[in-house]
């Protein structure tokens, strides 16, 4: 039993009464904080900074909906786990529909291809941390001089904006003029050495990152992951909520009151990048907040936790029903309690990619991503930005990485038994959850050295997801409606928030299907003809 347990008593079935006083329930928490931390990097570093971007503050009111909407599906898929004891694919696999016969249903079929585009996702966060670490730590002498010339590039589009503001610098042209000089001369030098390439440093450090998660995943169980996923995420947001905070005491950064009233009122972005930018905020919805990968995960992680097998078997009586409602609150808990943590990140990287790199015009791409997203921190942390950027990048991505791969192989594996090509051993299980943990991460890394476009592969991901969420909404309300146990069943205000839950994640899937859907049949239909 360990520290965070010590208060809970353990019956003599395995059972254990859950714990009533608000400090003991919160000592109980962890599944959630795991979520987050998958959660955190990909969706919120990258896809949200991005949609910042394109859009300013005009959607940040959107991205707030997607973080807080699936909140309700997320518990009452938890709910049934809790009651079932069953994992979500196996869950799922209960679910009326099309379906083979001992090889799943149509909701573990489509789960599979998310599931591709999700280990596609996980590359290009792995080879994001590769970036952030040859930023800092570059290792071939093309990388030493991409990273000054680019650093260069990124500073002058600063100024310029800077330039702009009625506080400009007196000495603003003349600092332009002087960082416009240094940056061709050191294109100039570079094109001169190594002419229509790019370095490989990333890729150079994409390999140790990725063999060493493999090895960590191995040896590692839930209490590591947690611990791990919990620091890494805590001290990243801190710094970037900070962020927030202080770029409101910099005159040339600072967005008013009437912005920030703006972008909470719903509207659409103008100007003629509108649509574009609509699009790539329609698509990160399906993986800020919980997005449906963790919809999907987070019963593993329950059952992981103990909240199930501490409930127990369903049984009439009292016992049961006390325990049962006892791990429910905690479960609840949970869940909000990640929901408060992630919503505020994603609001601080949403703004600070509307307030900075909006008006810079500097869009997250494939080979800059990292260069350009350290931009956020420049005017708050000037010649420290570049540190604290790349730590915080660095801990964000990598727990991502590192989290994402661990529910991967739990959930592939529950896949496997589903399809019928595994019996539900638990014995066999869990060496196979083992072998998955060290495989998958270097499977990432072998697709972001095939394909080393992390916008892009986050993007399919999120796009794939946001189709899948309504198809998640859909199976909440069948646990709801045919699978709650009378004595469970939640309050008609919560029924209320569950289908307007369902509908407007409903309404996200259908976009993303109309608008980008034969993008995505196109892209796989290219994976199968290459294989």
């Amino acid at each position: 039993m360990n520290a965070s347990e010590e208060r809970v008593l353990e019956n003599s079935d395995g059972t254990r009464d859950a714990p009533t006083a608000i400090f003991d329930i919160f000592r109980m928490l962890g599944p959630g904080l795991i979520i987050a931390a998958s959660i955190v990097g990909s969706g919120e570093l990258i896809a949200t900074t991005k949609a910042g971007a394109g859009a300013g503050m005009s959607l940040l009111w959107l991205i707030i909906l997607g973080c807080v909407i699936k909140v309700f599906a997320q518990i009452e898929i938890g709910r049934y786990t809790m009651i079932s004891g069953l994992p979500t694919l196996s869950a799922f696999d209960s679910v009326p529909g099309p379906r083979i016969q001992g090889r799943g249903n149509w909701l573990v079929w489509y789960w599979f291809i998310m599931w591709m585009a999700s280990i596609g996702q996980l590359g290009g966060i792995v080879g994001s941390v590769g970036q952030a670490t040859a930023i800092m730590i570059p290792v071939t002498e093309q990388g030493k001089l991409y990273n000054a010339m680019a650093e260069k590039k990124t500073l002058l589009q600063v100024e310029q904006v800077l330039a702009t503001k009625p506080e400009a610098a007196p000495n603003a042209a003349e600092l332009i003029a002087q960082l416009k000089v240094e940056s061709e001369q050191l294109q100039a030098e570079y094109e001169s050495k190594f002419p229509a390439s790019l370095p490989r440093d990333d890729m150079i450090w994409t390999i140790p990152w990725a063999i060493g998660t493999s090895f960590l995943l191995w040896y590692g169980r839930y209490r590591l992951i947690q611990a791990v996923s919990t620091i890494l995420v805590a001290v990243f947001t801190l710094i970037t909520v900070g962020n927030v905070f202080a770029i409101q005491n910099h005159p040339s950064w600072s967005l008013t009151a009437t912005q920030w009233i703006n972008g909470l009122i719903p509207s659409m972005p103008e100007g003629n990048d509108a649509k574009v930018a609509l699009t790539v905020a329609m698509a990160t919805l399906g993986i800020i907040g919980v997005g449906a990968s963790e919809l999907v995960q987070y019963p593993y992680w329950l059952l992981e936790k103990g909240y199930a097998r501490w409930t127990g078997r369903y049984e009439a009586g009292q016992p049961w029903l006390k325990r049962a409602r006892g791990w429910l609150k905690v479960m609840q808990f949970d869940a909000w309690t990640s929901l408060v943590i992630y919503t505020v990140a994603t609001i601080a990287f949403y703004v600070l990619g509307a307030a900075i790199l909006h008006p810079s015009k500097l869009v997250p791409g494939d080979s800059d991503l990292i260069r350009t997203l350290q931009t956020m921190y420049q005017p708050v942390f000037s010649s420290y930005a570049p540190i604290l950027f790349m730590f915080g990048a660095f801990a964000v991505l990598y727990s991502t990485y590192f989290v994402a791969n661990a529910s991967h192989a739990r959930t592939f594996a529950d896949a496997l038994v589903v399809m019928g090509f595994l019996k539900r051993d638990p014995v066999i299980i869990s060496r196979l959850v083992r072998y998955l943990s060290f495989l998958f991460p270097l499977l990432c890394c072998a697709i972001y050295m095939i394909f080393p476009k992390p916008v892009f592969l986050v993007l399919l991901s999120a796009m794939t997801q946001a189709i899948m969420l309504p198809m998640l909404g859909a199976a909440a309300l069948y646990f709801r409606y045919w699978k709650c146990i009378p004595e469970l069943r939640p309050s008609k205000l919560w029924d209320f928030f569950l289908v307007g839950s369902f509908l407007v994640l409903l309404a996200i899937g259908t976009y993303n299907l109309v608008t980008k859907g034969q993008d995505l049949l196109m892209f796989f239909g290219v994976l199968s003809s290459n294989s």
